[in-house]
């Protein structure tokens, strides 16, 4: 079973699908797409809502296509199962560990990954350059932090395959 990736943001519309994407591509370039398993989730997002235009407009211009994107509520199986979840903001890590405390170890927020601090914005509903800039800051955050990322999933799927994770 490959290590598990869960990117996670409010809705489940823009941030955490187009991170998610974003991800998925690198992978792809890498040649590592089938290594690992990516999905994206919402603490808030309403099952089956299409990922939000201008989220599908800023991606096509990575050449990422979230055209067939359906929101996902984020569920505790989603956390339990993942190797490594990762948060556009400070409010999302503190949803998930009040509701999952002994999970807490594995979510960490986009930006520290990166040697950064801050929440990635929201940019629901507003024009199509917030997206682009927004596409272009995960962009930089997931360039920064790539390795991390992949060496937390595959540090905790290695324990996970060994029993020595919760």
């Amino acid at each position: 079973m490959p290590p598990k990736i869960l990117f996670v943001c409010t809705g489940n519309l823009c941030r955490s699908p187009m991170t998610s994407g974003l991800f998925r591509k690198r992978l792809e370039k890498e040649g590592l797409d089938a290594a690992y398993e990516v999905r994206s989730a919402g603490v808030s997002a309403v099952e089956g809502s299409p990922a939000s235009f201008n989220a599908v407009r800023a991606m096509e211009e990575y050449g990422v296509d979230l055209g067939s994107h359906r929101a996902h509520l984020l569920t505790a199986e989603d956390i339990r199962s993942a190797d490594v979840v990762v948060v556009m903001e400070g409010y999302h890590r503190e949803a998930i560990a009040g509701k999952l405390p002994e999970e807490a170890h594995k979510v960490h927020l986009l930006s520290e990954l990166a040697g950064e601090s801050g929440d990635v914005e929201d940019v629901y509903g507003l024009d199509l350059d917030e997206y682009r800039a927004v596409a272009q800051e995960l962009q930089a955050l997931l360039d920064a932090s790539w390795r991390e990322i992949l060496r937390l999933a595959d540090d905790h799927a290695a324990r996970r395959a060994q029993g020595e994770t919760p």
